[in-house]
């Protein structure tokens, strides 16, 4: 669910029209529904309910210090994979000791950081980052907690810059070593390894690979109790889908349906960490288009906005359902998909600036007729839109704004020139 509709032939966010909104701030611009980031928050809380899990919000996908802020008073907790997402997070006003910390290459100043900000769990990645927690909490005689990341060598049927719980994977531990970690590391004095983490990749559009996943991890986490291990906890990771057209991923409460009967009486502290399922449909990207051109049979949108705002497409070959921010009665849309059956279409490339052949945001779209001065909303762009955009061909960042009921404020400021060369300037 989320609160972009069209009514009266435009897009609306909640109760502005997007129009409003960027004769204001320009273009490009993210635009965020707050409502939208609320009400799947709170899908996670009733559809775990009967786990009162620890649901920890994926600072990766949309890392904005005011969302943080909004998503903190939600009472969750935050998955971080960085020193300076930490740091994000505390000045949020988030609780640190709701923060699992994951990330294959924590540096010994960040991991000394969230000892200080007495973090809940290290996401433990490779035997060598066991010792070197352990060698860190000896140091300092701090009790500090560890997950074991644990790659169970499940395919989560993802793209495979995005897989991340099969054996070959930068990430985790194979499960056939995972014991011997546990042997050999898991009965120290100050670092407490009690709990096992999973992820498995994203996004995940299916509830089978959980089931797998989950399954083999229970057998092992018996292994390891009967060993005299004291395992708490269970973090499954995050990766659950967003709908990038409609109805492609399951359904929160689909999800729990599945997880919830396996883990149940299992004696374990069930950790969450959503990410893209919260923030995807809660945020879109717009830009305008600066000229249109025929190349051979094709037809190109080139719009203000590239690859450089929203990388998805170039990287993953990402779909983001793309659709103008004005239309006509006939082309007023309430469904994501690639429509085929509307008239006066004409299949359209949707390119930016960058001076790259890759720098495209849609290829072989059936879009109205698009001429220069519309504005397109690239749709389902609040996960790793922002977060990943860059400025690349020197392109100052775009604007950020946050939509809550009948008022919006600009919660990143568009970068300017100044700004582009300001660390460069002795």
């Amino acid at each position: 669910m989320d609160h972009f509709t069209y009514k009266n032939d435009e897009l609306y966010c909640e109760n502005i029209p997007v129009s409003k909104i960027t004769a204001e701030v320009g273009t490009p611009a993210y635009i965020y529904s707050a409502a939208t980031f609320r009400r799947h928050v709170q899908n996670y809380r009733e559809a775990f309910a009967e786990m009162n899990p620890l649901i920890c919000y994926s600072v990766k996908g949309c890392s904005n210090i005011n969302i943080l802020k909004m998503v903190a008073d939600l009472d969750t907790g935050f998955d971080v994979v960085s020193g300076g997402e930490l740091f994000r997070v505390a000045k949020a006003g988030g609780d640190t000791t709701k923060v699992v910390y994951a990330g294959v290459g924590k540096t010994d100043k960040e991991i000394n950081e969230a000892i200080d900000a007495n973090i809940a769990y290290f996401n433990v990645e490779s035997e060598a980052e066991l010792a070197n927690l352990t060698k860190i909490a000896n140091e300092r005689k701090t009790i500090v907690k560890g997950a074991l990341r644990v790659n169970p060598d499940v395919d989560p049927k993802t793209h495979r810059y995005t897989t991340t719980g099969k054996k070959e994977s930068k990430f985790g531990v194979d499960i056939e070593r995972a014991v011997a970690a546990f042997q050999e590391f898991g009965k120290d004095e100050y670092f407490k390894l009690c709990a096992i983490h999973l992820h498995l990749g994203s996004p995940i559009n299916t509830t089978d690979p959980y089931v797998l996943a989950i399954d083999k991890a229970l057998v092992m986490i018996e292994e390891l109790r009967a060993q005299g291990f004291e395992i708490e906890a269970i973090d499954i990771g995050g990766g659950f889908g967003a709908d990038y057209t409609t109805g492609q991923a399951p359904l929160t409460a689909d999800y729990a349906d599945v997880i919830i009967p396996m883990l149940r009486d299992k004696g374990l502290k069930l950790i969450l960490e959503p990410g893209r399922s919260i923030s995807g449909n809660a945020g879109i990207m717009v830009g305008q288009v600066v000229y249109v051109k025929k190349g051979g049979d094709k037809n190109f949108a080139i719009l203000d906005a590239g690859m450089n705002d929203l990388i998805r497409p170039s990287l993953y070959e990402a779909f983001h359902f793309a659709w103008p921010v004005k239309v006509k009665p006939q082309h007023s849309l309430d469904k994501r998909m690639d429509p085929m059956n509307l008239s006066d279409l004409v299949k359209t490339d949707i390119v930016g600036p960058i001076c790259e052949t890759g720098d495209y945001l849609a290829l072989d779209r059936n879009l109205p007729a698009i001429a220069r001065g519309d504005q397109l909303a690239i749709f389902t762009a609040g996960a790793y839109g922002f977060a990943m955009s860059s400025q690349y061909n020197s392109h100052p960042r775009a604007a950020e704004v946050l939509v809550d009921g009948d008022s919006f404020k600009v919660i990143r400021q568009r970068e300017s020139y100044d700004d582009l060369i300001a660390a460069e300037m002795s």
